[in-house]
């Protein structure tokens, strides 16, 4: 093989590689890269979890924290109904705008 045709395997090759490297690249930013945000995110939320808080669970039940270990949560969701969850059943924790309350 003389200098030109190794020159030109080793290019060939690049162009076959550099697609698959920016098939990764723009796989990381829109797909991976956020979904490691979201679940950092998720975490920070879990583990801020205290009593008092207004929650709302995965399966779309509101209830008050009235009791929190490691790894299970219960819920206050009336008066006299209290249930237990998992910490990792917590979808999310409900602002209390006071503003609208009064309307």
């Amino acid at each position: 093989m003389n200098l030109a045709q190794e020159t030109a395997a080793q290019g060939s090759l690049l162009a076959t590689i550099l697609p698959l490297i920016l098939m990764f690249v723009i796989f990381y930013f829109l797909l991976i890269r956020p979904q490691q945000k979201r679940t950092k995110q998720r975490n920070v939320m879990l583990s801020n979890l205290k009593k008092n808080d207004k929650v709302i669970t995965i399966g779309g039940l509101y209830g008050t924290i009235i009791d929190l270990t490691d790894d299970k949560v219960t819920l206050r969701v009336n008066e006299s109904t209290k249930l237990t969850f998992d910490r990792n059943a917590i979808n999310g924790v409900v602002e209390d705008n006071k503003e609208e309350n009064k309307k």
